[in-house]
């Protein structure tokens, strides 16, 4: 019997050691991996680079606390807020921390601004973590049930529909903020328009909310830019990131900018292990190596193909609603519920998600090749025929 939690439903599998776009179990057989640690081992498994960099940080320093410098972490936030274009960043360990942090930060722009209660407008759907706050946040009322009574102050509109959120502008003198999955990963691979993120840019402006962008998921170059919300041309006031930021080590940042910037003081927060020197080294390599190896435009050709090959092995199949995405992150809809076809993916060698009941998530590194891609569109195009006629 084991002592661990029983707080996931485990598949029947243990991967003992990978390769690029590879993993073997501890069986031997090896696996296609086209959901990478649900978007976070960006640059596959065991990367020499990131390899190289983890154990020679290893040798020298893991973890001094943010109680004094530390000059990786100050290099890579100079980083992030160059490709973000930001001021200022807050480094953490997660997702959900980092989210926490943006959380903390829109209330504590609302006291600056004499709001006693502030409010923060969330989509329909999201998911941004499952610490209180950020559970609260979440549109998934599965993930909500039992943990009663949530916290306060999340007005709940739908995704994509600007309308609502202006009546609410009309309306309500207590929000400070919006907080948006630029692509909603666990919701179903939504994704925001952009003439949305534009509409609600404007707006946020025009009420003097900060506008909070969770990256989590689909930052890092996912969707083919460095961040989902410089395909809209904008620059939010908050960017949370975490997942494929380390390339497979634990990290999490907060970005902020303009109004959002300056806003936190010594004392207002803070974390033990956040930004410390095994993480920060971690996720300055993987910047790297993206960069020099072009990753991003690569995230691009290699998500069309698949998108486009899926689009052509499954034309005219009955049950197919929609496949979409940008970039690497991509899902395909079907009319009824599909998460059998994990444990059939293992079985036929390849590594998919299914999340929001009906869609498949693919999340492949970012070094995904084109060969491995069609090998990809071979493989789960037959296991969706084979699942429909069923």
């Amino acid at each position: 019997m084991s002592h661990l939690m029983n707080t996931y439903a485990r598949l029947p599998v243990a991967f003992s050691h990978g390769e690029g776009s590879w993993i073997t179990d501890t069986e031997g057989r090896v696996y296609l991996d086209a959901l990478s640690g649900i978007a976070v081992s960006t640059l596959g498994h065991n990367h020499p680079a990131l390899v190289a960099a983890i154990a020679a940080q290893a040798g020298r320093l893991l973890h001094t606390s943010n109680l004094y410098a530390m000059p990786q972490q100050e290099l890579l936030a100079d980083k992030l807020a160059a490709l973000a274009g930001m001021d200022e960043v807050f480094f953490c360990n997660s997702g959900c921390e980092a989210n926490e942090a943006a959380i903390k930060l829109s209330r504590f722009y609302g006291h600056t601004k004499g709001i006693d209660k502030p409010a923060i407008i969330v989509m329909e759907k999201a998911f941004h973590g499952r610490t209180m706050a950020t559970l609260s946040a979440t549109g998934n009322r599965k993930a909500q049930a039992g943990f009663e009574p949530l916290v306060s102050g999340f007005v709940r509109v739908p995704y994509n529909d600007l309308d609502a959120v202006r009546t609410i502008a009309k309306n309500d003198k207590t929000i400070v903020a919006v907080l948006l999955e630029i692509v909603q990963g666990e919701g179903g691979v939504n994704i925001a328009d952009v003439e949305y993120q534009r509409g609600l840019h404007r707006l946020c402006d025009q009420m003097g909310w900060l506008f909070v962008c969770d990256e989590v998921q689909c930052g890092m170059g996912r969707t083919g830019t460095w961040f989902g919300f410089q395909h809209a041309g904008i620059r939010p006031d908050v960017v949370t990131l975490a997942k494929g930021l380390g390339g497979g080590v634990p990290v999490g940042a907060c970005l902020a900018a303009g109004k959002a910037a300056g806003l936190f003081k010594p004392g207002n927060h803070g974390s033990t292990f956040g930004g410390n020197q095994l993480a920060t080294t971690a996720a300055l390599t993987t910047i790297e190596v993206i960069e020099k190896d072009r990753l991003i435009a690569s995230a691009v050709s290699v998500g069309r193909l698949i998108r486009e090959g899926l689009s052509q092995a499954l034309n005219g199949t009955s049950g197919i609603v929609d496949i979409r995405g940008q970039g690497l992150m991509i899902g395909i809809e079907l009319d009824r519920p599909c998460g059998d076809l994990v444990r059939r993916g293992l079985e036929a060698g390849v590594l998919i998600n299914v999340t929001a009941d009906k869609v498949i998530r693919l999340l492949p590194p970012l070094t995904f090749s084109a060969d491995e891609g069609k090998e990809l569109v071979v493989r789960l195009s037959g296991l969706i025929r084979e699942f429909l006629a069923a």
